[in-house]
């Protein structure tokens, strides 16, 4: 199959896809929100993906999923390597993460979504699912105030100096992890307050962009690496500044990461490393959340909440979607 011509293309995926993909999260969303509550994780997200899958497919793109749950051998998972769509349109990068958040859905907890994002092809990092470090700031602040590699004291005065306030006047998210006590620790011997999320740190670092309605400045820690590019695909959207390094802590993982591509296991990747050219983002809510309504079941009909970024234009759509054919998204 001929490809199709890069002007033509990205006309295709700005035209086309934008509202497409709200369609896919929404029936990832709708799939888990049936599940929502019932303590099988395992269950809701295979729910999500099975959905989000079927969508996929319908879509007229030649897609890859470049990151994302895991490797061929996990499927039925959406895994790294899987193409999707009719392979007839343009070819694209995919990122996917069918359900952030499976505990917050097994136990019915506030922040859930459905999540993925479409790029040119070779726009996003394709990496395997192994974790990142990451940092992430709003916009409005000058390139490189903050960095990966300074200390929790460095970058937290350095974030208050730019905003004129002491540093008990920044909050930090961080999840919660066994893993971040040293980083928590340092973090609040600067006077800096910090919101413990449990999951969901897409959600976490989106909320930088906005610290005068959600309160939080920076978001630290380590997190998975497909929603480390998930988030930065949002950050191209509606402005910030980010930082990645995969945790490449096995000769298994730097093989796989190298067979990718990736050369340098310590690399340092800047926002648009992580997700550059035209990205766009779309997320639907599963349960209730900071972010974005959850899924109402009522009689005849579903409604969905989606937000829909878009790096080229800075756009943020939310869609208030009222399915009236309920049962067009049974499996």
């Amino acid at each position: 199959m001929a490809e199709a011509h890069p002007q033509a293309s990205r006309g295709v995926v700005a035209r086309t896809l934008t509202l497409e993909l709200a369609r896919v999260t929404e029936r990832a969303a709708i799939a888990a929100a049936r599940l929502r509550g019932q303590g099988n994780e395992k269950e809701a997200d295979q729910a999500a993906v099975d959905a989000m899958r079927r969508e996929l497919h319908a879509l007229p793109i030649d897609g890859t999923v470049v990151i994302g749950e895991g490797e061929r051998d996990e499927a039925p998972m959406l895994f790294i390597g899987e193409r999707l769509g009719s392979g007839e349109g343009p070819a694209v990068d995919i990122a996917v993460d069918p359900l952030e958040g499976t505990t917050l859905c097994a136990k019915d907890m506030p922040g859930a979504i459905a999540v993925m994002a479409i790029a040119e092809k070779g726009s996003l990092l394709a990496a395997p699912d192994v974790y990142m470090q990451k940092i992430a700031i709003g916009p409005g602040y000058p390139p490189g105030l903050v960095d990966l590699d300074a200390s929790p004291a460095d970058n937290i005065a350095a974030l208050a100096r730019a905003k004129g306030v002491h540093p008990s006047q920044i909050t930090a998210i961080i999840l919660d992890r066994p893993r971040h006590m040293n980083l928590v620790a340092a973090v609040r011997a600067t006077g800096a307050g910090i919101r413990l999320i449990s999951d969901g740190d897409i959600a976490g670092i989106i909320f930088t962009t906005s610290p005068e309605e959600t309160g939080a400045d920076i978001y630290l820690g380590i997190g998975a690496a497909p929603e480390g590019v998930l988030a930065a695909g949002a950050l191209r959207c509606i402005g910030g500044q980010m930082q990645g390094r995969l945790i490449l802590d096995s000769h298994d993982k730097r093989a796989r990461a190298e067979s990718m591509g990736i050369s340098d296991p310590n690399r340092k990747y800047e926002l648009h490393d992580l997700a550059r050219g035209d990205v766009i983002v779309a997320a639907t809510g599963v349960t209730d959340g900071a972010l974005l309504r959850g899924v109402r079941f009522k009689p005849g009909a579903v409604e969905t909440e989606t937000v829909v970024y878009r790096s080229s234009t800075g756009t943020v759509r939310r869609i208030l979607g009222m399915h009236r054919r309920p049962d067009r998204f049974e499996a």
